[in-house]
This record gives C-alpha cells, structure tokens and sequence, in this order.
C-alpha cells in the first residue's frame, strides 16, 4: 500500500553528479560522497558505488524493522546485526539487481530468529519498495 504525500514525515534529497562517475550529496551537507563503478564492472573502485549505499540503507532500515517485531514479540535483539548484500548483474533489458538479507540474533533460537526475520521483511518500508522487482532472500 503506498503513501500519500500528505502521510510523508520526512523527505531525504540527495543530488548525483556524474553518476557512476561522480559524487553524490545530500541537500543537508551530512552526505557527500565519492562514487566511482567497482573494479568488477571496469571502474576505479576508489570511491563507494551506489550498490554499496543501496545496502548501507537496506541494512540500516531492515534492523529498523526487525527491532518493531521483536518488541511486538518480546523477543530479546540486543547485540544484534543485520548484513545486506546487494548484487548487481546484467539482465535482458540491462542491469538489474538481487539482495540477500542476512541476521545475527545472539539471544534468540533459530526458529525464533527466522520468524522475526520474516515478520520483519513484511513491514520494512525497503522491503516493501523492492518486493516483486528484484530478488531478496533472507538468510
């Protein structure tokens, strides 16, 4: 279910220039960053990539979310982490991207661990925006 903008919070703004190849900003200043294509696809490497932003912000938004269902379930995260891998490829129509969500939940069983991932996945607002136009995998 999407939103409208009278239901928006907060608005994040960030501006490219050069793409790949360039530098990106946030309109607040706490951002600035150097991007460049990874040495897999032919690119220096010297800066980050947007993949790599992609996954800071997945990661960052999935823990978010898994932190609202444990406190739903009483389920103890503390010491927890969340990796987000993201992949990047070429597809028929271009490039496309895969994601694999991975979790370590020191203080929970396994099956408890994986019934907060699932839960989780179903109201991070990244996993919303990206379920059924990539491929994300919990792990």
């Amino acid at each position: 279910m999407s939103i409208q903008q009278t239901d928006v919070l907060y608005t994040a703004v960030a501006t490219a220039e050069n793409g790949r190849d360039g530098r990106v900003a946030t309109d607040d200043g706490r951002l600035e960053v150097v991007v460049n294509p990874p040495k897999e696809m032919g690119g220096s490497g010297s800066g980050t990539n947007p993949e790599q932003l992609f996954a800071a912000g997945y990661s960052a938004c999935f823990q978010g979310a898994l932190g609202v269902v444990a406190r739903q379930e009483k389920a103890d995260i503390s010491g927890s982490t969340v990796t987000a891998k993201v992949g990047i490829g070429r597809n028929t129509d271009g490039f496309g991207l895969i994601v694999e969500i991975s979790a370590t939940l020191p203080n929970l069983d396994a099956a408890t661990a994986r019934a907060l991932l699932e839960k989780a996945h179903q109201v991070c607002p990244y996993s919303k925006a990206t379920r059924g136009n990539i491929s994300v995998t919990l792990a």
